[in-house]
């Protein structure tokens, strides 16, 4: 995808779906694509995490390993959707592994560019952190 195209895309992604044309071609500059085939595990959960994986195409499953050993879908994945937006914020480890159920494709962003550009600019940082909190609430609340 060249940036055009990228900046389009990112235009369908909910969690940007604030920003304004200036943002989102900033935004465009840090992200390039990741390719990943059916099968293979993109994040895994306990492992440190360095960024945000936006899907362009193929469907994916986020499973959380219990403390019992089970293992639950957590959330499935689909085109715009999006996922380690945690690692994002924090230099946690990530919560659970996510599969690719079909041969993926992504945009990745990592932490330390996003971080470059919300400290450049304040009124992005809380556009995007209005969106993550919402994303959180409607978990939050799905899940009671």
């Amino acid at each position: 995808m060249n940036e055009t195209e990228i900046i389009s895309f990112l235009h369908k992604v909910p969690v940007f779906s604030s920003l304004n044309a200036r943002q989102f071609v900033s935004l465009a500059k840090l992200g390039y694509e990741r390719e990943f085939k059916a099968g293979e595990t993109i994040v895994k959960q306990g492992e440190g995490g360095v960024g945000l994986f936006i899907v362009v195409s193929g469907k994916l499953e986020a499973i959380r390993q219990r403390p019992d050993g089970a293992q639950v879908v957590v959330n499935t994945f689909g085109p715009t959707d999006f996922f380690g937006e945690l690692a994002l914020l924090d230099e946690g480890v990530r919560t659970a592994s996510v599969i690719a159920n079909e041969d993926v494709k992504c945009i990745a962003i990592l932490r330390w560019d996003f971080y470059r550009l919300l400290n450049s600019d304040a009124e992005m940082a809380v556009s995007v952190l209005k969106e993550l909190a919402r994303r959180f609430r409607t978990v939050l609340e799905a899940s009671m």
